[in-house]
């Protein structure tokens, strides 16, 4: 199992194999954290992001692409898109579940042996933070990595940060 670990920082800022960007379908940045990584990441990002929505019309929930990291201290960026909160009952922990595992088997294609992710979904999709917290690192520690040596979790925000500390003790 790769060793987890908990960073309350900017994703943007961190020198790890990969980032992986909350982002949407399209591909094309948004809001949130997807936004501050294509600002950060510079034109590189969206120029690769463009290809693959032409290669396979953007990414589907659950799914997760590689791209170049731009001028980001990363080497890659992979790109999930988490659900929409519906409720629960739209098979949205499966979904949430599949950006964590579809990114680590990324991750391990390209040998990196450092990953950090954000708090998947719960901005503006509003997914429930502790419910968010717990698949995250369940998903994560139940992954079976090769080329992983870390996992970061990497919250923007107290509220988040205290809900991965208390997971994690």
């Amino acid at each position: 199992m790769a060793h987890l670990t908990l960073l309350r920082a900017d994703i943007t800022t961190l020198t790890v194999d990969i980032i992986v960007n909350a982002a949407n379908s399209s591909l094309l940045g948004g809001g949130g954290v997807d936004g501050a990584i294509h600002r950060a990441g510079g034109p590189a990002i969206l120029e690769a992001c463009k290809k693959i929505g032409a290669e396979q019309g953007g990414c589907p929930t659950g799914e997760a692409v590689i791209t170049t990291a731009g001028k980001l201290p990363a080497k890659y960026v992979i790109h999930t898109v988490g659900p929409v909160w519906n409720g629960g009952t739209n098979g949205e922990d499966a979904l949430l579940e599949s950006c964590y595992r579809n990114s680590l088997q990324l991750a391990e294609e390209v040998g990196a042996t450092s990953i950090a992710f954000p708090n998947i979904s719960t901005g503006v999709y509003h997914f429930p933070k502790e419910r968010a917290a717990e698949i995250a690192v369940r998903t994560v520690r139940a992954f079976p990595v090769n080329s992983i040596e870390e996992v970061s979790f990497v919250c923007f925000d107290a509220e988040n940060y205290n809900i991965y500390e208390r997971l994690m003790a």
